[in-house]
């Protein structure tokens, strides 16, 4: 049985963290994100609590800090993730701690954080920086347990409209992802994209070929797209593309292998689609995403990068290897 696919269309809220007003700024977007995503009774307020706190830990003891809010995977809750490149977290456990703080702050501190959300995610090095990511969700939520997904999708810097997107589904027995890269930026590369994740969700159990297939043709009247789909089972991982996104492959903390697009235009030129199947071992992760994230940050990345759970390793890839003159999107999924 196929799940809805969820979509992340120009959704991700990106606050950088380079002021104390930032705080404000961030615990309104995850209430009104939480709003939206119909999180019900006080919890757009525990959002907005969890944004808060996560901000203010970057103003108080950290700097080049980011907070993005959107949607969970499939749509059944906030996300919100806390980038930054301070000092790292020489203590945690005793950060984590609920009511530890080293100087007041709205919810007492990472404890706080940790037990107000789903789920929480914290990794820190020190002279790397830290990474949060605090989910809140309702109670019967839909996201696969038997796989991590994280995604960030964000405009060129000036523009309203975002012309990436992306979105997963659950396939039966596998994970099946999608990155669109529509021509260019604006409202024209945005209804391209758009086209695409129509496309993409009215059959994603599709064998990939039929899926890049269909995407050829609902793009025709538009000025077309690059486009990336992706397969994930427990132990391979298909991808098949046309154009500038890239996949690539983690495993036991290093980069194994790198799969790019065929030449081409998803809507005006499309070769034969030709899908690569590559193995994965325990653990392995992979990572799609547009030209707008850097493709040298796999090139000789750290360790510690490598080993980051999807959410913040998406987060992490968005702040610190991101072009900020174009649309960027990563979408990264593992299996449990």
């Amino acid at each position: 049985m196929t799940r809805p696919s969820s979509v992340t269309d120009g959704l991700t809220d990106e606050i950088r963290i380079d002021h104390e007003s930032a705080i404000h700024v961030a615990a309104s977007a995850a209430r009104n994100r939480a709003r939206e995503c119909g999180l019900p009774g006080a919890m757009p307020d525990q959002a907005a609590v969890l944004a808060s706190e996560l901000a203010s830990n970057v103003v108080k003891h950290a700097a080049d800090g980011t907070v993005y809010v959107q949607p969970l995977p499939y749509g059944d809750g906030v996300e919100i993730t806390a980038v930054d490149r301070g000092p790292g977290i020489r203590d945690l456990d005793r950060s984590l701690t609920d009511g530890y703080t080293t100087t007041g702050s709205l919810g007492a501190g990472l404890g706080a954080v940790r037990r107000i959300a789903t789920e929480f995610t914290i990794r820190t090095q020190p002279g790397w920086g830290t990474l949060v990511g605090a989910r809140l969700s309702v109670p019967d939520g839909r996201t696969p347990a038997r796989y991590g997904t994280g995604s960030v999708c964000l405009p060129a810097q000036g523009e309203k409209h975002c012309g990436d997107a992306c979105a997963v589904a659950d396939t039966g027995d596998a994970l099946t992802g999608l990155v669109v890269d529509g021509l260019g930026h604006g409202a024209s590369a945005a209804e391209a994209a758009r086209s695409a994740l129509r496309s993409f969700r009215t059959a994603p159990e599709r064998p990939l070929t039929d899926i890049l297939t269909s995407l050829h043709r609902s793009l025709r009247h538009t000025r077309g797209a690059a486009a990336g789909v992706l397969r994930l089972y427990p132990d391979r991982a298909e991808y098949c593309g046309t154009g500038n996104i890239r996949a690539v492959v983690l495993s036991g903390g290093e980069v194994v292998h790198r799969m790019a697009g065929q030449p081409g235009i998803v809507g005006w030129n499309v070769p034969t689609p030709r899908p690569r199947t590559v193995p994965l071992g325990p653990g392995a992760a992979v990572v799609l995403h547009s030209d707008g994230i850097e493709s040298r940050w796999s090139h000789s990345p750290p360790t510690f990068l490598l080993r980051l759970p999807p959410p913040l390793l998406a987060a992490a890839l968005a702040h610190g290897h991101r072009r900020v003159r174009d649309d960027a999107t990563v979408l990264t999924v593992q299996a449990a």
